[in-house]
């Protein structure tokens, strides 16, 4: 794509749109989030999309019962407080309060992502979608339990604000996908509006809404996606080619989930290895330029079995293409993951592998020699190992390796 200046784009299939008003042509927060239900079971993966420069953290809450707070500040505004909230496992930007992505202890994940639709919020502030997720990790316990959480605060509280990390004018609606051990929803929002789904097999979500006609409910009857969304945006952040790709990895996923097939989801470029080539086709993204700003600067997988606790593991570095994916529990805690220095170590990977090709391919193989044994030390429930693995790969290639 190239830049036509600010009267108009090209877009990715060659048709120039002409452009005014807020639809800048700047392809700004692209992420995507996929969840696949086989055999009683739910695989949960999220690549989130943000600045380069923006430090998302790990971090555990534990659960608390009869909190006698009365008020709680979100991000922008303050809502009443929930007293009993779940322990929650989030990836979180640090200047704000809500959650990119995220698991509870009951086994509940969700994740957003930014849509752009005719109704955002041009002034003032509300919730985040980013607070929506947190919020509905902290006080549901099942995916239709965070559904009626997420739309009722929504329809009180409303959504929009900054959500940028350095353009804090920068503003968006949201999609979430919402899944536990039994179901899957997809949860597409504008403003205030809100419709759902189920997805009986599974479903993604990118940049742009999938629901037309086909939803369960909605605050209002129509063709929901084409009755809010904007034209340019989705196109210049090639949203709709990302879900196709993402969707092929729902189709395709094998009838046993694990860990590795959810992690290479997370992994696909389109041409290349996101570093000599990249564009927004990727899922894997690398920031480049004034049309691709943004990097995956955290990913997430998880899946989710009845009766059991969740197993999850987090890049908590950039581009999941060139991180090691490392344990997260709720009994025991990763020193490798939540280290404090862990996203700028990365940072530091990525810039050294960018300008030299031997070295991120000697990253690639180290992470291909290392998932196989961390991957089934995190599913048999052996924290110790699992540890132990990630520990170790962290202290070569990102505190040595890396500087």
């Amino acid at each position: 794509m190239r830049r036509q200046g600010v009267a108009g784009i090209l877009l990715p299939f060659g048709r120039v749109a002409r452009l005014s008003g807020p639809e800048v042509p700047e392809a700004k927060r692209v992420c995507d989030t996929l969840a696949i239900r086989r055999k009683g079971a739910v695989g949960f993966a999220k690549n989130s999309d943000r600045e380069p420069d923006e430090v998302q953290r790990l971090e555990f809450h534990p659960g608390v019962t009869g909190d006698a707070a009365r008020r709680l500040r979100c991000t922008h505004i303050e809502i009443e407080q929930a007293p009993d909230r779940r322990g929650v496992l989030i990836s979180r930007p640090q200047w704000m309060w809500g959650a990119e992505m995220g698991v509870n202890d009951a086994g509940l994940a969700i994740g957003n992502e930014a849509v752009f639709s005719k109704s955002v919020l041009k002034s003032g502030a509300a919730l985040l979608g980013m607070d929506l997720v947190r919020l509905g990790l902290e006080r549901a316990s099942t995916a239709s339990g965070a559904v009626e959480i997420i739309t009722g605060l929504l329809e009180r509280y409303g959504q929009g604000g900054g959500a940028g990390f350095r353009d804090r004018n920068f503003r968006y609606d949201n999609s979430f996908l919402i899944a536990d051990a039994d179901a899957v929803f997809v949860l597409e929002t504008a403003g205030r509006d809100w419709a759902v789904k189920e997805a009986e097999d599974g479903w993604s979500i990118s940049n742009s809404y999938t629901l037309r006609t086909g939803y369960d409910r909605a605050t209002r009857t129509g063709d929901f996606k084409a009755s809010n969304e904007v034209f340019a945006m989705p196109r210049l952040a090639c949203a709709s080619s990302r879900r196709l790709t993402t969707m092929e990895q729902v189709i395709s996923a094998p009838p046993d989930l694990s860990l590795s097939y959810l992690a290479q989801s997370l992994r696909k470029h389109d041409g290349g290895d996101g570093f000599d080539r990249g564009s927004n086709r990727d899922v894997c993204m690398h920031a480049a330029g004034p049309l691709r700003p943004h990097a995956s600067t955290g990913s997430m997988i998880a899946l989710l079995r009845t009766n059991a606790p969740p197993i999850t593991a987090f890049t908590g570095t950039l581009n999941p293409c060139i991180s090691l994916f490392k344990p997260a529990g709720f009994e025991t805690q990763s020193r490798s993951l939540f280290d404090p220095d862990l996203f700028a170590q990365g940072a530091r990977l990525v810039a050294r592998a960018k300008s030299d090709r031997v070295f991120r391919q000697s990253v690639h193989q180290s992470i291909a020699d290392a998932e196989p044994a961390l991957f089934e030390a995190i599913t048999t429930g052996a924290a110790g190992k699992a540890e132990a693995l990630a520990a170790s790969w962290t202290r070569e290639w990102l505190q040595t390796q890396g500087r």
